[in-house]
């Protein structure tokens, strides 16, 4: 929305002439323009809130393929804004996308983390990461003058999203339903080891179906369960804890921040003013190649030190971004070190938080707590994105550069919780990282020894945790 921006409260002020017959002021068309920005993070709310019904009620195939619908029809309606002079339809079909993009990131990543190979888990989690940043940076390049950031071609830049969706439209049909889904969900093994087939191929899939197989019987037909009994659940306080904190943490890190900031350290570095969309490429093009990368390196690695060191790295370098945006209007060469800082801090952001914190709830929690964990975590991202959207403004017109130490807290806070308090997932059934939780947060070794006898069906065992 950042380059056609001119345009469209030009469209805001016009329909309001042909219409009414008569002209808006300057505050009147913003209120209208912030509106039209923050009715995409009340869409994605809602789609994540029904995300998690409707991924049980159709399947995960089912809902992304009805999912692609709302998408197009939001794309329609971009597109036809301009012709019949209209700013509400750029309103309806932003709320549109926010709720396409509420339900594909809970529908979608679960999807795919449910259909990977426990080996490549990892993997295939970050390329929802990675994804995400190539479509980011082709909103970017299609977003300049010569291509589609026009007065004429506006339009179909916002409407571009259709084309991924009619992409995802005709070719995800020929994919199966999610193994998993089918057998922990739907009871059918036949149906479950078909897709497995068609999916693996010829490579052995009896392990992945015997680890599923314990897992059922460690459900005991438990159907799906509500956000409401995630809390309730006394087994699961700490992963939810963790998806709470994680969450919470992706919104609060400070990226907008960065980015907000980079046009001015961009400038100060002598990019000339017509100049910095093109140079501000380079920002996306970073975070595209940095998360391109944590996909090859992230099985070797693991998430948890992924996840941890990421956000450690990105508190130092906020730090070190306060004093020298502070200073570098008093000294020549330090907008040059702000903007190496920017493109650090990118990339401890995709190599990290970006890259693992949206699969975190499929690899941590049992298949009947899934949905509920997808459903709050998305939750807490939209009504952050939401928050942080109305607030940013404030606090960077009252703490300058100083905001960027309120979400340093937030970084270290996070980073110190995951190094202390999660396990690493790599390579682990959901069984055993529910009994590592456990190992981590007993009282003493001694109790843990005592209660080793009382073990529920599921092999987790039972002791009291400190939290």
């Amino acid at each position: 929305m950042t380059s056609p921006s001119v345009f469209i409260k030009k469209l805001i002020n016009r329909t309001c002439v042909e219409r009414y017959d008569f002209s808006l002021e300057e505050w009147q068309v913003s209120l209208i323009w912030s509106f039209t920005v923050s009715i995409f993070c009340i869409g994605g709310l809602l789609g994540s809130l029904t995300a998690g019904s409707l991924t049980s009620k159709f399947g995960r195939k089912r809902c992304l393929l009805l999912n692609n619908l709302v998408a197009i029809a939001g794309a329609v309606l971009m597109i036809l804004s301009q012709t019949a002079v209209s700013f509400e339809m750029i309103m309806v079909a932003r709320f549109l996308y926010g709720v396409n993009s509420g339900v594909g990131l809970s529908a979608q990543t679960m999807y795919l983390i449910e259909c990977a190979p426990k080996r490549l888990r990892g993997m295939v989690g970050v390329s929802v990461a990675t994804f995400l940043s190539l479509g980011r940076f082709s909103g970017q390049l299609l977003g300049i003058r010569e291509l589609l950031g026009t007065e004429k071609e506006w339009p179909w830049l916002l409407g571009f999203n259709g084309c991924a969706a009619l992409f995802q439209l005709f070719t995800l049909p020929f994919l199966p339903e999610s193994p998993r889904f089918l057998l922990l969900e739907r009871g059918d093994s036949q149906a479950s080891a078909k897709a497995f087939k068609k999916l693996w191929g010829k490579n052995d899939y009896s392990k992945e179906l015997d680890d599923m197989l314990k897992e059922k019987a460690s459900l005991h037909s438990i159907p799906n369960q509500s956000v409401l009994e995630l809390f309730q659940s006394q087994s699961l306080r700490w992963q939810l804890l963790t998806i709470i904190i994680a969450f919470i943490s992706l919104q609060l890190s400070g990226i907008n921040a960065v980015y907000f900031y980079s046009f001015e350290v961009l400038g100060a570095a002598g990019i000339p003013h017509d100049k910095l969309a093109y140079a501000a490429l380079g920002t996306g093009l970073c975070e595209l190649i940095t998360s391109t990368a944590c996909f090859i390196i992230i099985e070797s690695m693991g998430k948890k030190v992924l996840l941890y060191r990421g956000y450690i790295a990105m508190s130092v370098t906020l730090g070190l971004l306060t004093i020298t945006v502070y200073f570098q209007k008093s000294v020549s060469w330090l907008p040059y070190c702000s903007l190496v800082l920017v493109f650090f801090f990118i990339f401890f952001f995709a190599i990290g938080p970006a890259a693992t914190t949206a699969p975190l709830p499929g690899e941590i929690l049992t298949q009947s707590f899934k949905s509920a964990g997808y459903t709050l975590g998305c939750t807490i991202n939209w009504m952050g994105l939401f928050v942080l959207g109305m607030l940013f403004p404030i606090l960077v017109e009252k703490l300058e550069s100083f905001c960027f130490l309120i979400f340093l807290v937030f970084c270290l806070i996070c980073g110190l919780y995951v190094a202390f308090n999660v396990p690493e997932t790599k390579n682990q059934t959901v069984l055993e990282i529910a009994a590592e939780f456990e190992r981590m947060h007993c009282k003493d070794d001694k109790s843990q020894r005592k209660k080793h006898s009382e073990q529920d069906p599921s092999g987790i065992k039972s002791c009291s945790t400190k939290f």
